[in-house]
């Protein structure tokens, strides 16, 4: 018997606040965009859309933590905790990414200035209506809504061969893995007839053992897929060349914003499809698992090798990518079990770092690009003689990368080893400490460059107002998540549930 149709009530709407106040500022800076005239400053729009993001975090903050999770048009859609917290790391990564532009990037880096700060907002949108989908075609409209904004952002500098190389392996590759994901898809509607994630993990733990080869086929698809969107080897080919090609503040969002969002469907997805019901504790499942953690050792083994090799920022940081892909892999790998069930305030906490100390070394990488005109590693020589502070800041970021004491990223890595020890996974934890330990020496390169080289072409090295700002409040924020850590891990274990907000309907 088929379900009523449902509508949306004037409820629900309100729910949809974040979403709707992203959708109104996109619609309503593209159409002044349009009435400006060409001689005024397109900052006043990248103004605009940092105000709604904004308004769109001040409305996700108060829907945290409800009585109940909601769900919209029969459970296509959740308002939950486990949505919001990630909403607000996308929002996050936006807003400051938005912020740094202001001012500091300039028309002759990305023509059409106001497309770049009304694009970001549907892109967030996309980010967003992912973390919250509960069903496959919400989900797909989400990750298309990121993906094709995305593909635009990078081919902004149309006039540089290098962006229109990247943003061509973008499309086509990107193209490609949607198609993957959607052919994975396709397998389980066909093996249970529903579409919702929920309905879909019920129907694949009452199939006959027929369909096993069909379960094992569909979820290979999703993970390569999948696999693509968050840059983890062996799916990764894509990011170098994108994030060389790429004006800086879009390359920062697909490293940060972008890669978030394909996680927050990662998580929802393989915890609600594979990792419940009757599923739970059969060899499907535990294979599921162990494919995950040798993605994610590949991720982390490639990513820091590579990078050992790079002499170009971006490209290091693309391999430096990689390898945090691997990291926020394993804690959706080892799954949850009676002595592990705080896999989301672990995945969540080096989300949060690891947001704060990309956003960070990009808005050096800008201030770097703006003093030297290219984005080799030979461009930090002497930064310390010419910009001390800078020079400072860019330390305390660098501390969080390698993944050093009294940082972010330290602890970030440090409760995810512990977690991947209490559920006896020891050879995974060793993979983790040994390829950290590797990341010391290339992180070590910016701190060598600084200041034991000198670079006596650089010009002055001009700090823009907002870009500073950004990048000492992720220096800052990077120092603070290593001081207080607990605080913020124990925040997110006071709001987060992990049968209302992550498992529904069993």
């Amino acid at each position: 018997m088929e379900s009523p149709l449902q509508l949306l009530t004037a409820a629900d709407l309100a729910l949809l606040a974040p979403e709707l106040t992203l959708v109104a500022a996109s619609v309503v800076l593209a159409l002044l965009d349009l009435v400006l005239p060409k001689s005024s400053s397109r900052h006043v729009l990248g103004w605009l859309s940092f105000v709604s993001i904004l308004l769109s975090a001040y409305f996700v903050v108060s829907m945290l933590h409800p009585a109940e999770p909601k769900q919209l048009l029969q459970f296509s859609y959740r308002v939950d905790d486990f949505a919001g917290v990630l909403k607000l790391v996308l929002l996050a990564g936006a807003g400051l990414i938005t912020f740094m532009s202001i001012g500091s990037v300039k028309e002759e880096d990305i023509p059409h200035l106001g497309e770049f700060y009304y694009l970001i907002l549907p892109a967030t949108l996309g980010g967003m209506i992912m973390a919250s989908s509960g069903e496959l075609i919400t989900l797909f409209v989400g990750l298309e809504l990121l993906s094709i904004t995305s593909y635009i952002l990078v081919a902004m500098r149309k006039r540089n061969l290098q962006s229109n190389e990247g943003a061509f392996k973008y499309i086509v590759l990107g193209g490609i893995s949607s198609a993957i994901i959607l052919y994975g898809m396709s397998f389980l509607y066909g093996m249970t007839g529903s579409t919702v994630i929920a309905e879909i993990n019920a129907g694949l733990g009452q199939a006959s053992q027929g369909m096993l080869p069909l379960m094992y086929l569909s979820f290979f698809l999703l993970l390569a897929g999948f696999g693509f969107k968050v840059a983890a080897a062996p799916f990764h080919m894509w990011a170098p060349d994108v994030y060389q090609g790429a004006p800086t503040p879009v390359t920062a969002y697909l490293a940060v914003v972008s890669k978030a969002a394909a996680f927050a469907i990662l998580f929802r997805v393989i915890y609600n499809v594979f990792g419940v019901g009757e599923l739970m504790g059969q060899p499907f499942q535990q294979d599921v698992l162990l494919s995950l953690m040798v993605v994610a050792a590949i991720a982390m083994v490639a990513g820091n090798f590579v990078a050992l090799r790079q002499s170009n920022l971006k490209r290091l940081l693309a391999y430096s990518g990689v390898a945090n892909s691997g990291y926020l892999l394993v804690p959706i790998a080892t799954h949850f079990s009676l002595v592990h069930y705080s896999n989301f305030s672990e995945f969540a906490f080096y989300l949060i770092a690891y947001l704060f100390m990309n956003i960070g070394i990009f808005a050096v990488l800008m201030i770097l690009e703006g003093a030297t005109g290219d984005s080799e590693l030979k461009s930090l020589a002497g930064l310390y003689y010419r910009a001390p502070w800078t020079a400072v800041a860019t330390v305390l970021l660098v501390l969080s990368l390698a993944g050093l004491p009294l940082s972010g990223g330290f602890f970030g890595k440090l409760y995810i080893m512990f977690g991947t020890m209490q559920t006896q996974h020891y050879w995974l934890a060793a993979v983790l400490i040994g390829t950290s330990v590797v990341s010391f020496y290339y992180y070590f390169g910016f701190i060598r460059q600084m200041f034991m080289r000198s670079n006596e072409e650089a010009g002055e090295t001009r700090i823009p107002l907002t870009l500073g700002i950004t990048m000492w409040l992720c220096a800052g924020a990077s120092l603070l998540l290593g001081v207080i850590p607990h605080v913020v891990l124990g925040y997110i274990d006071s709001i987060f549930s992990l049968t209302k907000d992550l498992f529904f309907m069993f």
